[in-house]
């Protein structure tokens, strides 16, 4: 497989949860768990965040951690992954993962199940996804802030959706809900074909920057994972982190 690299999109003007990277866990902020996990799991050439705001940047800096600045106007953080990209010159051959500065505890063995598909050729992205129970996962299946996915026979995405998909119109359900985790992988080439193609029109409907590449015909591979991370997209999910981080020291990250 070609050299994989790490970059952490970071933006302060989010909507649901504005100044969230600076949001603290154990007195660190949110993007400098990410950043130690992927450090630490000792499987990318290096590992950078990329962000557009200055006082996210002082953060950085105070705690040793590399950044490239980028601009404000980006849509999704795939496209400030991308400038980040061009703005260091990396490799044309260069396997490229986007690890949201959201997701404090993801593991190292999430980071090899997202790069596994690139040991085919073949392969132009990736993402990570998680079977939902329908009894004890029902809220997170009826959130639109859970994102679904309908998966082909081969493992590719069909569609990503905000919805529960796939409806099952007799009540017999044959096919599992699939809980989509937002981290994402793409070889560099595959970045820039994104980036030359317009906002498409489901992806600005389901506000979900990964049809874009669907809607365009470009493949992408979802490894299923035993259990998901406990992302931070709201205000009400860091309470939640904070008290999932004080229950399990096993997810502290020191740094070295």
């Amino acid at each position: 497989m070609n050299k994989a690299y790490a970059i952490i999109p970071a933006r302060y003007a989010s909507t649901r949860f504005p100044a969230k990277p600076l949001a603290e866990i154990g007195g660190k902020p949110l993007f400098w768990h990410v950043y130690m996990r992927a450090k630490q799991a000792d499987i990318f050439e290096e590992v950078w965040l990329a962000t557009d705001d200055e006082r996210i940047e002082k953060k950085a800096e105070e705690a040793g951690i590399p950044f490239i600045h980028t601009r404000k106007e980006h849509q999704s953080g795939t496209d400030r992954v991308r400038e980040a990209v061009n703005i260091l010159g990396l490799d044309a051959k260069a396997v490229i993962a986007n690890i949201q500065g959201d997701e404090p505890f993801i593991t190292r063995e999430m980071f090899v199940k997202l790069l596994e598909p690139f040991q085919s050729s073949r392969c132009e992205s990736a993402t990570l996804g998680v079977i939902l129970d329908e009894e004890k996962d029902r809220e997170r299946i009826f959130s639109p802030n859970q994102v679904k996915i309908a998966l082909a026979q081969n493992g590719e995405a069909l569609y990503f959706s905000r919805s529960p998909i796939p409806f099952a119109r007799d009540d017999v359900r044959k096919a599992p809900y699939v809980g989509h985790v937002g981290v994402y992988a793409f070889r560099r080439i595959t970045l820039e074909k994104m980036a030359e193609f317009p906002p498409s029109p489901l992806e600005e409907t389901e506000k979900l920057e990964q049809l874009r590449l669907l809607e365009h015909g470009i493949r992408m591979q979802v490894r299923l994972i035993s259990e998901a991370p406990h992302g931070v997209d709201t205000p009400e999910d860091l309470e939640k982190a904070l008290e999932y981080y004080n229950n399990h020291p096993e997810y502290w990250v020191k740094s070295k």
